[in-house]
């Protein structure tokens, strides 16, 4: 009988945490006092992207098939699901850890170690997360956005969580740490992994490159992204609004209400379509509105993006997934091209 109080005890204690953690949310916000500096960052990361990621990027589009850089992707996607299990946990979501948990466990076996998504054809949809996001639902402030060189979009708040996602989550990182290899072959697995992310990314530089202003365009969309994953595909309609123009963030500093509405959308067409079919390309945007990049830089170091970090979309793009912050969420391997 007394592990019965104890187990209700411990219920009452989960329950409340899930409701402080609801209450707590901090999402992203349109907060840029270092604009000069992210500037600077923003355009050296541009400069970078276009001498030596993306003509890379290029490169091993044109000595690989659509179908080898589909199962890369899948590889890289499975191989970083612990970083989601984990923070599904930090964020007191069980639904989330086992959805994730079930989905890296087949598609490591059955799936052969990632290269395959069995996972998908059962209805295991990846539901990507990171630290950055688990700190938002415990209520830390995003702080100023950020642009880091080489890796892209962040914040004061998403940067250092991505760090702590890469060292300690990370199984790319344990292996770099615990082998020393010549010529440094130990990282040839992340640098592919990179590789790939850019690759993936090739399709939205046009849609970068006609923005009015790329700098804000770019910022918009990570923001947007980060709050997609801290609401989990659901952000309150008070955020989009403030995207849209209401708000610190609105089209009146550069983007447009219906190039945001359409972020949004294509963000929420291609995880359904990535969920049902993982082997087709990613879908047309579901608005009217001018063609949009799938909506979460970062990195993802991450989406970007990430992540999902990137324009350098590919600089961004380095950490985008594994941060969960990618501005722009990479579409299938299937649909990159030059």
């Amino acid at each position: 009988m007394p592990a019965l109080p104890r187990t209700l005890h411990l219920l009452a204690i989960v329950a409340l945490l899930v409701a402080v953690a609801g209450c707590a949310i901090q999402p992203a916000r349109d907060e840029d006092p270092w604009q000069g500096m992210n500037r600077k960052a923003f355009n050296f990361n541009q400069k970078f992207d276009n001498a030596v990621a993306k003509p890379v990027a290029r490169g091993y589009v044109k000595v690989t098939s659509a179908e080898v850089r589909l199962l890369v992707s899948n590889f890289f996607d499975n191989l970083q699901m612990p970083i989601s299990i984990v923070n599904d946990v930090l964020q007191v979501r069980p639904v989330g850890a086992a959805q994730n948990t079930g989905r890296f466990l087949v598609n490591s076996t059955i799936g052969l170690a990632g290269l395959f998504d069995p996972a998908g054809k059962l209805g295991l949809r990846a539901d990507p997360t990171d630290f950055g996001v688990t700190l938002a639902r415990w209520g830390v402030p995003q702080g100023p956005y950020l642009v880091i060189p080489f890796l892209g979009p962040s914040s004061v708040r998403d940067f250092p969580a991505y760090l702590a996602d890469t060292y300690f989550l990370n199984p790319m990182s344990y292996w770099t740490r615990d082998h020393n290899f010549r010529y440094y072959a130990e990282y040839l697995p992340y640098t592919l992994y990179l590789v790939q992310l850019r690759a993936s990314l090739l399709n939205t530089d046009q849609f970068l490159n006609s923005a009015y202003d790329p700098y804000v365009m770019l910022r918009d969309a990570y923001l947007q992204r980060r709050n997609y994953l801290i609401y989990h595909g659901n952000p309150p309609t008070s955020l989009l609004e403030n995207f849209n123009g209401s708000g610190a963030g609105g089209s009146h500093q550069g983007g447009s209400e219906s190039d945001m509405e359409a972020l949004l959308a294509r963000q929420r067409a291609y995880d359904r379509a990535h969920a049902a079919q993982p082997a087709r390309a990613a879908p047309a945007p579901a608005s009217s509105a001018p063609p949009a990049a799938p909506a979460p830089i970062a990195p993802p170091p991450a989406g970007s993006v990430a992540p999902a970090h990137a324009t350098s979309v590919a600089p961004a793009a380095s950490s985008a997934r594994a941060q969960g912050s990618l501005i722009l969420t990479p579409a299938p391997a299937t649909s990159a091209g030059g």
